[in-house]
C-alpha cells in the first residue's frame, strides 16, 4: 500500500523523496513522511512527518481524537519542487487517511491538503498554506508546485502557484507563504452525519478565476437522446448536493467538482513573457456515499473491496464506523458505448489560461474529445477528462495530451486557439518536455497510456519538430 510515484528532487547534496499511499483503506496507515538522503554516502539526513506526533509539535493541537496522531498518510505523492537560491523544498501535502470521514481526525489537520515549505538543509518547517481544511473530498494539492517570478508594481516577487482538485488557484509568496492574489475564508455546508465536523469554512480565490464543475441542479442534465437526458436529471435529482464542499452522508451525495478534479497531477505552466499560468480542467462529479459498516455486506454482497478510477469503488476505512462507494456521475448503462459519458452538460475537459498580470481569465477551451467529431458534430466543443499536463514555449505555444482521444495538440498562449494537432500509438498521459539542439526546437511527448482512462498502452516516445526547410530536412 506504498509506493513512490514521482520522481525524487535534487537539491545541493540530497536527494529528498515523497510517497503514495494507497486512498480509504483505514484511519491508521503509512505515514507520508518526506525522506532526505545524502546523494553520497545514501544516509539518511532528515525526515518531515506532516502529521504532527508528539504535544509541542506544530500543527499538534489541529488533530483531535483518540487515534488522530496515529492518522496516516497526508502523504506528498506529485513531485516535490525546490529552490537552491533559498534553500527551499516545496511540498504539495494530500488527503488524511481516510479520504471521506474525519470523526477521528476532528480539526483543521495541518499539515495535511498544505503547501509546505522546508529548508532544504535541514528538514526544518519555514511555513505552510493549507488548501482545504479537514478534507472530506479527497482534494488532494496534485501537483508539483510551480516556481516563477511574479511581476507586481515594479517590484520582481518570487511566487508559487498550485491548482487543487478542487479547481481553485492560490498563487503565493515564496518566501513566506502569504496569498499574492486574496483569499477568504467562506462558510460552506455543514455535516449531519454522526461523529463528524466538518469545517465551518473553507479558503476561497476571492478575485483569481475559479475552475472545474461547480455547480449541480437538473438543469445541468446531458444525454445524446431526450431519453437520456430525462435519465440523467433523475439522476442528478437523486443526489445530495448543497454546493461546492458538500460533506458525504449516509445518502448519495455529489461532490463537484469530483475527485479527478478540478485539476490534477499534470500541473501548471507559465509563460514569463506573457504572464499567463496554463492548466487542464476536469469538469465531472463525483459520488460518495458512507455505509454504516455492519450494512456493507446486505448491500455490495458481490462487490469486492477494490479501486478501479471512473468505476465503482468500495473501500473499507478500517477503524471507522463506515465503509465508502465512490463512483462517477457517468452514465454506464450502455456497456457498449466507449468512454462512458458524463451525465452532466460539457465541457467536460478544457485548457484554462489565467493573466496573472490583470488576475483574471485569459481564456478557457475545450481540450480534446470523448466522442468521435466524426460522428457527433459537436463533439469538438465537448472537451475530454485529461491526466497530464501543459507546457509552455517562448514562442507563444503551449503544448498538452493527456486527453483520451490520444493527441498531442498546439494552442496559441495567448487565445487559446487551436493550431495544430498529431495522433499519438497511444494515451499520451504525461507532461510533455522540449528541447533545442543544433538550433532545431524538439517537443517530446511520452504515449505510455493510461488504463483506468481506456487509453491505448504502449510504450512510445514521441518527438516533433518543424521541417529543416534550409536543409530540406522533415
Amino acid at each position: 500500500m506504498y509506493s513512490v510515484t514521482s520522481p525524487p528532487a535534487i537539491i545541493s547534496d540530497l536527494v529528498i523523496v515523497g510517497s503514495a499511499i494507497i486512498d480509504n483503506v483505514g484511519v491508521v496507515q503509512q505515514r507520508g513522511i518526506v525522506r532526505a538522503y545524502d546523494t553520497r554516502s545514501g544516509s539518511l539526513r532528515w525526515t518531515w512527518d506532516p502529521i504532527p506526533r508528539e504535544k509541542g509539535e506544530p500543527g499538534y493541537s489541529t488533530w483531535e481524537g483518540k487515534l488522530a496522531h496515529r492518522t496516516g498518510a497526508a502523504n506528498v505523492w506529485p513531485p516535490i519542487s525546490v529552490d537552491p537560491g533559498r534553500d527551499l523544498v516545496l511540498l504539495p501535502t494530500g488527503s488524511a487517511s481516510p479520504d471521506y470521514y474525519g470523526g477521528e481526525r476532528i480539526g483543521q489537520n495541518l499539515f495535511a491538503n498544505c503547501v509546505v515549505a522546508l529548508r532544504a538543509s535541514t528538514g526544518e518547517l519555514v511555513w505552510t498554506f493549507q488548501t482545504v481544511h479537514h478534507d472530506l473530498w479527497d482534494y488532494d494539492v496534485p501537483m508539483q508546485p510551480i516556481l516563477f517570478t511574479l511581476e507586481r508594481e515594479e517590484r520582481a516577487v518570487p511566487a508559487v502557484a498550485v491548482g487543487t482538485k478542487s479547481g481553485d488557484l492560490f498563487v503565493l509568496n515564496r518566501e513566506t507563504g502569504v496569498p499574492l492574489f486574496p483569499v477568504e475564508e467562506r462558510p460552506v455546508p455543514q455535516t449531519t452525519l454522526p461523529g463528524e465536523q466538518a469545517s465551518p469554512t473553507q479558503p476561497f480565490p476571492a478575485t483569481l478565476p475559479v475552475f472545474g464543475l461547480r455547480h449541480l441542479t437538473t438543469d445541468d442534465a446531458f444525454g445524446l437522446t431526450p431519453t437520456d437526458v430525462e435519465v440523467a436529471r433523475q439522476v442528478i435529482a437523486s443526489l445530495h448536493w448543497k454546493g461546492l464542499f458538500t460533506p458525504p452522508g449516509l445518502e448519495p451525495t455529489a461532490h463537484a467538482p469530483g475527485a479527478t478534479g478540478g485539476f490534477n497531477w499534470g500541473g501548471l505552466s507559465y509563460d514569463p513573457e506573457r504572464g499567463i499560468l496554463m492548466g487542464a480542467v476536469n469538469r465531472v462529479a463525483t459520488i460518495v456515499q458512507l455505509i454504516p459498516r455492519q450494512q456493507d455486506r446486505e448491500m455490495f454482497p458481490a462487490l469486492e473491496i477494490g479501486s478501479v478510477r471512473l468505476n465503482a469503488e468500495v473501500a473499507p476505512m478500517l477503524d471507522t464506523p463506515y465503509v465508502v462507494k465512490r463512483t462517477y456521475l457517468i452514465d454506464r448503462s450502455k456497456p457498449y458505448r466507449h468512454p462512458p459519458i458524463p451525465y452532466t452538460k460539457p465541457p467536460w475537459g478544457t485548457l484554462a489560461g489565467i493573466n496573472l498580470g490583470r488576475g483574471t481569465l485569459q481564456f478557457e477551451v475545450p481540450l480534446g474529445n470523448m466522442l468521435d467529431p466524426a460522428k457527433y458534430s459537436e463533439a469538438a466543443q465537448w472537451g475530454s477528462l485529461s491526466l497530464g499536463g501543459p507546457i509552455t514555449t517562448a514562442g507563444g505555444l503551449v503544448f498538452i495530451a493527456a486527453t483520451m482521444d490520444q493527441h498531442l495538440r498546439a494552442f496559441d498562449t495567448e487565445t487559446g486557439l487551436l493550431l495544430w494537432q498529431s495522433d499519438l500509438p497511444a494515451g499520451g498521459q504525461a507532461t510533455p518536455m522540449t528541447y533545442m539542439v543544433a538550433g532545431t526546437q524538439y517537443v517530446v511527448q511520452a504515449a505510455g497510456g493510461h488504463a483506468p482512462l481506456g487509453t491505448t498502452p504502449g510504450d512510445y516516445v514521441v518527438a516533433y519538430a518543424l521541417p529543416d526547410t534550409e536543409r530540406g530536412g522533415q
